[in-house]
């Protein structure tokens, strides 16, 4: 909280590190704009899903020598590709709403990165709703993220170097979307789309610019070497190498079992 808080930080469910929420969530958007339905010719795609990976959450520094009681952390609330990709093909503009004793409490962010940045004491819950493109079709998605500062696993310290990560996966879905939607981000690298018939005709996607599709993206953010990895293929890989060391164990277990089958009788009663 800034300065001028009357309240007290919060910290009764304190995470450290780097900490996510693990369960893949799954949102789908069940809010169609009733304006986009009365002014549009586009029709919807029915029985179609789209799918936008994406990632929200906090990062928050600790200030060191510099912290004062109202001012002990700079911290980062935002929304991300899940692999660092551009939304803005499909987000228009994300609004903050932070806790009331800051200035300006309701901060509008409309051009990639979709961030903002401040310097506080306490922890609150920060509502963080997603404004789509008109062609999407849809109304807003709200979402809430609790601002954490201070690490739960190393209670009592604190590093100007490490900081206080918390983020959530989250994949938006967007069923049966308009065509004109469909048709310009089906190539888009942050969209999932599904693989339709061939009977399914529309106009050639727009030829975006690579510079264009690059510039929100957040791969060479400032602060990418704490964003938490969501790949699929990392958590295979770490599935794999789980199986691997349970396979070990029960490799290991079979051999000392065989062992003691081996054993005479009267060792065995002895070692009982």
């Amino acid at each position: 909280m800034p300065l001028n808080s009357p309240a007290m930080a919060h910290n009764d469910a304190e995470l450290g590190g780097n900490e996510s929420d693990l369960k893949p969530q799954l949102t789908k958007i069940a809010n169609l704009s009733e304006d986009f339905e009365k002014k549009t010719s586009s029709k919807r795609l029915k029985d179609v899903e789209i799918y936008v990976p994406i990632v929200y959450g906090t990062i928050a520094f600790w200030l060191g020598r510099k912290a004062t009681e109202t001012q002990s952390h700079r911290w980062s609330v935002y929304v991300r590709g899940a692999t660092n990709e551009d939304l803005s093909g499909v987000i228009k503009k994300v609004v903050f709403q932070l806790h009331p004793s800051f200035n300006n409490p309701v901060r509008v962010v409309e051009s990639p990165p979709f961030e903002l940045s401040e310097c506080g004491w306490g922890e609150f819950e920060i509502a963080i709703s997603l404004h789509f493109h008109d062609d999407v079709g849809e109304k807003k998605l709200d979402l809430y993220h609790h601002l954490k500062l201070y690490a739960e696993n190393e209670p009592g310290t604190q590093s100007t170097k490490k900081p206080v990560v918390v983020e959530t996966y989250n994949e938006v879905v967007f069923p049966d979307p308009p065509e004109d939607f469909f048709s310009r981000i089906q190539n888009h690298p942050a969209v999932i789309v599904p693989r339709l018939p061939a009977t399914f005709k529309f106009p050639p996607a727009p030829i975006e610019d690579s510079h264009v599709l690059k510039r929100g993206d957040t791969k060479n953010h400032p602060l990418s070497q704490w964003f938490i990895n969501f790949s699929e293929a990392d958590e295979l890989l770490k599935l794999t190498a789980a199986r691997q060391t349970v396979q070990a164990h029960i490799v290991k277990l079979r051999r000392q079992l065989s062992v003691m089958d081996e054993l005479p009788q009267t060792f065995k009663l002895d070692s009982d």
